[in-house]
């Protein structure tokens, strides 16, 4: 078995290399791939860069040139519910690309011919992500991420989303590799660090929550490979 865990940042990944080290890096496609043995299993991460195509690109090549048979993903997102707030975990039971609009033609927002507007994260992993955090005394949540090509600031637009795919939180890659994953039939997971919220005051700082949030996040996803493995 093969596995991938994929960031969009280099702060995502940096406490996942420090802890697995020893790692072989492979430049491909514009992009850095790691190559870890981890318990026997071979492991990829990289991070992908911000937005749909670069994601898409990156699972893409996690499964196609690496062979990857699991992907896990883990970032930041903005919550859009008043559910969630600044450090909760959120994982996506299905995603939705905000952005692809072509209502005009008498389609529902985030849905193409061919195609779905929602694509479900595998259920066997999300089930494996809730008995980490039972073990871990973390309030996972769940919820539907949706995905777009631009950082959501306007509150309005931000209402709309909510309504609109009932939607728990927004970010800028997950429902691209998800689309990815499915068509290529890897199980995958997406697991988001709450970053923004209404709850939100003048002493926040992204750059130390990113980090703070992204080695919390690197703990999850390794006691989840370890179940993986274990399995």
């Amino acid at each position: 078995m093969k596995l991938a865990i994929m960031g969009a940042m280099p702060e995502e990944i940096e406490p996942l290399l420090e802890f697995f080290g020893g790692y072989e890096t492979v430049v491909y496609a514009s992009n850095k791939y790691y190559k870890v043995n981890y318990k026997g299993t071979d492991i990829v991460i990289a991070y992908s860069k911000i937005g749909k195509v670069n994601s898409t690109i990156t699972a893409s090549v996690m499964i196609q040139k690496f062979g990857c048979e699991k992907l896990l993903f883990s970032g930041v997102a903005g919550a859009v519910c008043d559910t969630l707030k600044v450090g909760d975990l959120v994982v996506a039971t299905k995603l939705a690309q905000h952005d692809l609009d072509i209502s005009a033609f008498g389609h529902p927002y985030g849905y193409v011919p061919e195609g779905s507007v929602f694509e479900e994260a595998d259920k066997g992993l999300i089930e494996i992500a809730k008995e980490v955090a039972k073990e871990k005394g973390i309030d996972l949540k769940d919820g539907i991420i949706v995905t777009g090509d631009q950082f959501v600031c306007d509150v309005e637009r931000k209402n709309w989303i909510a309504k609109t795919f009932e939607a728990s939180a927004l970010e800028m890659e997950g429902a691209s590799v998800a689309v990815t994953c499915n068509a290529l039939g890897v199980p995958f997971f997406i697991l988001r660090a709450i970053s923004d919220a209404a709850d939100m005051d003048a002493s926040f700082s992204f750059d130390e929550f990113l980090e703070t949030s992204a080695k919390v996040s690197a703990d999850f996803v390794i006691r989840m490979v370890d179940k993986i493995i274990d399995a």
